[in-house]
């Protein structure tokens, strides 16, 4: 499974980015797709996934600005993002499941400035 995403960029507080990340490859059996986050010095987070079946699951501190998606005729997920804040500043990972193993894709980098 090759993972490729796109959307990160520099953005000022409060404003809003949408990632992108599309799966290709043996895209069949993919289960859960997600977003992590690695800021520099920390420890790499989950953001937020969802199942193929819609279910989802948020950071904390994310819950009520971000919205995760998925198209799983496109097998694509998404994440959008309001509200931005500095600390929401990091590298951010797509990540999938399929058949009990793990995927990632090159990381996004998202930059937002107070």
């Amino acid at each position: 499974v090759q993972l490729q995403a796109s959307g990160g960029g520099l953005v000022q507080a409060g404003g809003s980015l949408r990632l992108s990340c599309a799966a290709s490859g043996r895209v069949f059996g993919i289960n859960t797709m997600g977003w992590y986050r690695q800021a520099p010095g920390k420890q790499r987070e989950l953001v937020a996934d969802i199942t193929t079946g819609g279910s989802t699951n948020y950071l904390e501190s994310v819950k009520g600005r971000f919205t995760i998606s998925r198209d799983n005729a496109k097998n694509t997920v998404y994440l959008q993002m309001n509200s931005l804040s500095a600390e929401d500043t990091a590298v951010y990972y797509c990540n999938v499941l399929r058949f009990g193993m793990t995927y990632w894709g090159k990381g996004t980098q998202v930059t937002v400035s107070s």
